[in-house]
């Protein structure tokens, strides 16, 4: 009996959490649809990270790439927007280019929580077309790792 209450509170709390994060309902929403306090919900929220899901699976590492390109040829065209006596970096340029740069290389290498979260979402999709049990169990598994590796607490 136990075990069932159990799971029907980890049911509960994946669907809330899928509902929060992917869903982009509010806490109070997802209290009143899946029939908790909204104390419960902000408890599993903070235990299992769900803002930074919600982050992650909101700014890609590719559009924060795009986004740091884009200020690294805003300020190149200031540059170019000079007389051609002129047309230096200032040191300040030259620093911003410089971080920009750097910025994009670590994104480029680092695989982050983004990362981790989009292709979980996506493996998991797949596998829900054509055996949702399994399905159901590798989100289980890849909600255990991404908790793992990003230090959150296990389950």
């Amino acid at each position: 009996m136990a075990k069932q209450i159990d799971s029907t509170k980890t049911a509960k709390r994946e669907m809330a959490q899928r509902l929060y994060v992917d869903s982009n309902y509010t806490q109070e929403e997802v209290a009143s649809i899946i029939g908790v306090t909204r104390q419960t919900i902000v408890r599993w929220a903070k235990t299992y990270h769900w803002q930074e899901l919600r982050a992650a699976t909101s700014v890609s590492p590719a559009e924060q790439i795009r986004q740091l390109r884009q200020q690294i040829a805003n300020i190149n065209e200031a540059i170019l927007a000079r007389p051609i006596a002129e047309r230096w970096a200032t040191p300040a340029e030259a620093d911003s280019l410089n971080k920009l740069a750097t910025a994009i290389a670590k994104l480029e290498k680092d695989v982050g929580i983004e990362d981790l979260v989009s292709v979980a979402m996506a493996m998991t999709s797949w596998m829900r077309n054509s055996d949702p049990e399994r399905a159901k169990e590798l989100s289980n598994l890849f909600n255990a790792y991404i908790q793992d590796v990003t230090g959150g607490a296990k389950r």
